[in-house]
């Protein structure tokens, strides 16, 4: 209840005693600045209340209950009118102060008052005359309950709330439409679009939410962003053919975001969302649903940077921000002299792994910056000889080189350094034994993954990205080659298939090798599935088809480079081996004869 316009100052606290600064002053009308303990000649006794007789006095005459400006005078809720709230709680009360924290400030469409608005429309003085008013079986009607007026209550008196029959639900057209947890289904439209902003107040103090609070809030929270990408949440599940359970934890997750973020017209940082398993969320299909959205702010560092912020974190601030200019150049390439196009992650990690130990002794030697390297201290960090030494001899000349022409460094001390090359090395063959108890796996992914690879020696990118649809009528299209898959190969895809299809029905991922994360989306398995949990590497199993293949034609070149789809280079690798009898595999007795062309 607003006071009248001239009643505000009244209803004002009268100030603090200038003395003490703790009790009130004694009287407002006329000023006294002091309170009875401080006042000159004192400490008096005060007066008992004017109005009630009580020993607890406040100002102006009057206890802490009576007086309009003490912290215990009674007064009506701001939200629904109830009778019986103090100031000390910003004159509201128990139901009204939960409210504030879950529902919108705005104009009621039943009373037309200003308070905090339910999903409704309708702030909760019109909700609780509606509720007193429901009949049985019937939903609430708010324009016909608040026609006549409002029922006002007192304050915090909790009551048993009259349960009202609810009529059967009628049944439902479509088995598509789902519940999720904490009512998804509630009344509301979902919003055309959201308003949404860029900058977000910076947090004073960070203090991590209680994961138990967070959770319960998130079960009866149903905001705008919610409602808004519900509509979207639904076309991934049947687009993805995600499970019942998975759509749940994807709503979950968004009410938990929805609670957690900092202001409700943010956007969601990726790393926020990374967050998530603390409180049971679900990360990847979130993610894949706020960026089809248009709520994500893509905050997550590669895994390359991951791995070198992990290797260089105990090196001199200097030395690594120049490391920093040199992986921001290898990854992202450079328009400027000595121009360069950006590199693989894989072949950046082996650089960073291969220079780590030479810049970790120069920090350990007291070294801050990469400047103060000579040629001297170069030569004594390599290796003596191996394939570590040209490793790391190509990543540091690639690091000073650029480091000299960013003019980051005085001197490159490798100009004029002699670099080795590395050692051609042999390929060697398979134990028969293990390539046998791998195409006998009892997981199919293993096996149709070791068979492909054991029979036509795939890499271990091509049978990741391999699509259902380049296999047809027992042929595997790849490269603008068309090869006919063996017998051995044709039992396992078809034992795969049968798996794929009892394990993930409604997955519409078009590549031919899934796990559990890649079902629901359309992205590959990734170039370590399944080697990790069979044990096998498969760059060795294909040299060994490779190498079986050699000795089976006897050094065939060109067959061996139209078959495998390799370079002549390559083929004169494998063609190196005859000269080594000891170096034929044993595999053959695996495969039986080779494959044809």
């Amino acid at each position: 209840m607003s006071p009248a316009p001239g009643a505000e100052a009244r209803l004002r606290p009268p100030p603090k005693c200038n003395e003490c600064m703790i009790k009130r002053v004694a009287w407002s009308k006329p000023r006294v600045d002091l309170c009875y303990d401080c006042l000159p000649g004192g400490p008096f006794t005060a007066p008992p209340c004017e109005k009630c007789g009580s020993a607890d006095y406040f100002s102006q005459g009057m206890c802490v209950r009576c007086h309009p400006g003490g912290p215990r005078h009674l007064g009506a809720c701001r939200g629904c009118l109830a009778w019986g709230v103090y100031r000390q709680r910003s004159w509201l009360c128990s139901s009204c102060i939960w409210w504030r924290t879950h529902y919108p400030w705005g104009v009621c469409g039943s009373c037309h008052r200003e308070s905090w608005i339910a999903e409704q429309g309708a702030c909760r003085l019109c909700l609780e005359q509606a509720r007193m008013l429901q009949e049985p079986g019937r939903a609430l009607d708010l324009v016909v309950a608040n026609e006549h007026g409002q029922q006002l209550f007192f304050a915090n008196m909790h009551f048993q709330r009259r349960r009202t029959r609810r009529l059967a639900p009628e049944p439902r057209a479509s088995k598509k439409k789902w519940k999720t947890p904490g009512g998804w289904g509630r009344p509301g439209p979902a919003p055309d679009q959201l308003v949404l902003s860029e900058w977000v107040q910076p947090v004073l103090v960070d203090v991590p939410p209680d994961p138990e609070l967070v959770r319960r809030r998130a079960l009866i929270e149903n905001s705008e962003l919610t409602r808004y990408c519900a509509v979207i949440v639904r076309e991934h599940a049947e687009r993805f053919g995600w499970s019942k359970r998975q759509r749940n934890d994807v709503v979950r997750s968004l009410r938990l975001l929805q609670t957690l973020r900092e202001s409700p017209t943010a956007k969601i940082r990726a790393s926020d969302v990374l967050q998530l398993p603390r409180y049971d969320g679900n990360i990847i299909s979130t993610l894949d649903v706020l960026d089809a959205a248009g709520l994500l702010i893509e905050d997550r560092p590669r895994p390359i940077e991951t791995y070198f912020t992990t290797k260089t974190a105990a090196l001199p601030p200097v030395m690594r921000e120049q490391l920093e200019v040199w992986l921001k150049v290898m990854l992202d390439g450079a328009t400027t002299a000595p121009r360069q196009r950006s590199r693989d992650p894989l072949t950046v990690r082996i650089r960073i792994r291969a220079i780590v130990p030479a810049v970790t002794a120069w920090a350990g030697a007291g070294h801050q910056s990469l400047a103060e390297i000579t040629a001297a201290q170069v030569r004594a960090a390599l290796p003596e000889t191996g394939g570590q030494r040209v490793l790391m001899e190509q990543g540091l000349r690639s690091l000073f080189k650029l480091l000299k022409a960013r003019k980051l460094i005085f001197a490159n001390p490798m100009r004029g350094m002699k670099g080795n090359r590395a050692n051609a090395t042999v390929p060697m063959p398979l134990d028969t034994v293990l390539i046998r108890e791998k195409l006998n796996s009892t997981n199919p992914a293993i096996a149709l993954a070791v068979a492909l690879v054991a029979f036509h020696a795939l890499t271990a990118k091509q049978v990741s990205e391999l699509l259902v649809t380049d296999i047809v009528d027992g042929r595997l299209t790849l490269d603008g080659r068309s090869i006919p898959l063996a017998d051995p190969v044709r039992e396992r895809l078809a034992r795969w298939l049968d798996h794929r299809q009892a394990r993930w029905p409604n997955s519409r991922n078009p590549h031919l090798l899934v796990h559990q994360r890649s079902a629901p989306r359309l992205l590959p398995a990734g170039r370590t599935f399944p080697w990790k949990q069979a044990g096998i590497r498969p760059q060795a199993l294909r040299e060994d088809r490779i190498l079986a293949e050699v000795h089976a034609t006897g050094g065939d070149a060109r067959r061996i480079s139209d078959l495998f789809g390799i370079g002549i280079e390559t083929t004169n690798r494998y063609l190196d081996t005859l000269e080594h009898p000891d170096l034929i595999s044993e595999s053959q007795d695996v495969r039986g004869t080779s494959t044809p062309r």
